[in-house]
């Protein structure tokens, strides 16, 4: 009793437990904080959230080819090996080595002797070296878990932003060579009014001149998307090829946006798992560290078959020992404290970094929750005003077939609407990124397996 109190009070049998004065609360701003449940979107499977049907083929082609995450898994192989040669310590090893020896004087009747011992050995765990040496690989093995669903997550989020960056450049394409084909025929137009004396040569060099730039715009547009499809098949663990993509306006937007409880949901990112797992890895190594200064107890034994007696000749007679050991550490002491400071101070600094991720994350979620709510309160406007240019494309084409109007005024109206068409693509691209993103900021990737 009194050993065990002994040990309890120094702490080397106590598990992890998150010290008290990290950070859990006020991570995210009060503003950003939608109303729903305590998950949100940490707790979708990511097929909720990821409706397109050719989406998620990728996705699932990315889950089983990509080397990254293939190499994760092989780390949590590894991990599992070491957890369990850390259960198997706790077992006795047993040997068994038999002998035998053939002898003789002067070359006469050799005499023949044999041993078939089993020798067996085991350390006990009485100050916690093995408890702590189990519990570090068991906090290793979560570490690797962690690791896993990060890179799952990371690449569940670049498959996702690859696809839907393919379908913003698809849909800027298209705009682009529907533009080419107005300003194609508004340059057969300037040239029949130069033709009837109601226009200038300027006036056509100048509309062949953005005409021209728009045609170097959809070359540059299929160049882009031709490099993103040979860096989607790498990402995907491909040979380089095209992708059925779709469109954005199938992108369903979750219904569930909201952050959550800051403490509930951030326990979800794999990154904030991975801190932890390490600051529980320090602890116990800390413990193992303290562990060594205290005495190590070891107990063998043999039993076995022989017929070496030294006085009998094959008399065949079982035979058997058992020894206990004692090991106090002296001469090594101030090794052994020098290698707790460093496994103390390891331990501080894995808390620190546990708490900074902590911190990242809180501001990466609101960094997410501010872009949402900015894209679509833009969103509104650019419908507003590619409204409003398509009606001004429209008026100042008829002014100058009237001649009430110049060629530069029909110019600036299609560049205007042009810039617009873009951005508006552009801004629902971000949309959906925004979302990705919130959905990887807090912990997304989970899956059914």
């Amino acid at each position: 009793m009194t050993v065990a109190a002994l040990l309890s009070s120094c702490g080397l049998y106590k598990s992890y437990e998150r010290p008290a004065d990290i950070q859990t609360d006020g991570l995210y701003r009060s503003e950003s904080v939608q109303a729903g449940d305590s998950l949100g979107l940490a707790a979708l499977n990511w097929k909720e959230v990821f409706t397109d049907p050719k989406l998620q083929t990728l996705i699932e082609r990315g889950l089983a080819q990509n080397t990254d995450l293939q190499s994760a898994q092989l780390q949590i192989k590894q991990a599992e090996a070491t957890l369990m040669a850390a259960k198997w310590a706790y077992v006795p090893n047993f040997v068994f080595a038999p002998q035998g020896t053939l002898s003789g004087i002067d070359w006469g009747k050799a005499t023949q002797t044999y041993t078939i011992p089993v020798t067996a050995s085991w350390q006990l765990d009485l100050f916690g070296s093995l408890h702590n040496a189990k519990k570090r690989a068991k906090a290793q093995l979560a570490n690797s878990e962690a690791y896993r669903q990060a890179v799952q997550s990371q690449l569940i989020a670049t498959i996702a932003n690859y696809y839907y960056s393919l379908a913003m450049l698809e849909d800027q394409l298209k705009i682009s060579i529907e533009t080419e084909q107005s300003w194609k025929a508004n340059v057969e137009t300037t040239r029949a009014l130069m033709e009837a004396g109601q226009s200038n040569m300027a006036a056509v060099s100048q509309t062949e001149a953005n005409y021209y730039s728009i045609c170097t715009q959809i070359t540059d547009l299929k160049q882009q998307i031709s490099d993103m499809q040979d860096s989607f098949s790498a990402l995907l663990g491909d040979t380089p090829q095209k992708y059925d993509i779709g469109t954005m306006d199938g992108w369903v937007v979750p219904s569930r946006l909201s952050a959550g409880i800051p403490a509930v949901a951030l326990c979800n990112r794999p990154d904030v798992k991975q801190a932890e797992t390490q600051l529980a890895t320090a602890y116990y190594a800390t413990n193992e560290s303290r562990a060594a200064f205290y005495p190590g107890i070891n107990l063998s034994g043999t039993i076995g078959w022989t017929n070496d007696l030294g006085t009998v000749v094959n008399p065949g007679k079982w035979i058997w020992n058992a020894i206990g050991s004692l090991t106090q550490p002296l001469l090594q002491n101030g090794q052994l404290r020098a290698q707790y400071k460093i496994s103390k101070a390891q331990q501080e600094q894995a808390k620190l970094s546990f708490q900074q991720t902590l911190l990242n994350a809180g501001a990466e979620v609101n960094a997410a929750l501010t872009k949402i709510q900015a894209t679509n309160e833009k969103s509104d406007l650019y419908d507003k005003q590619i409204a409003s240019l398509e009606t001004a494309v429209k008026s100042t084409q008829a002014l100058m077939l009237n001649s009430s109007t110049n060629y530069l005024q029909v110019l600036t109206a299609q560049q205007t609407l042009l810039s617009a068409q873009i951005s508006q693509i552009s801004n629902r691209f971000d949309q959906i990124q925004a979302v990705i993103e919130l959905y990887q900021a807090l912990g997304g990737g989970y899956t059914e397996d």
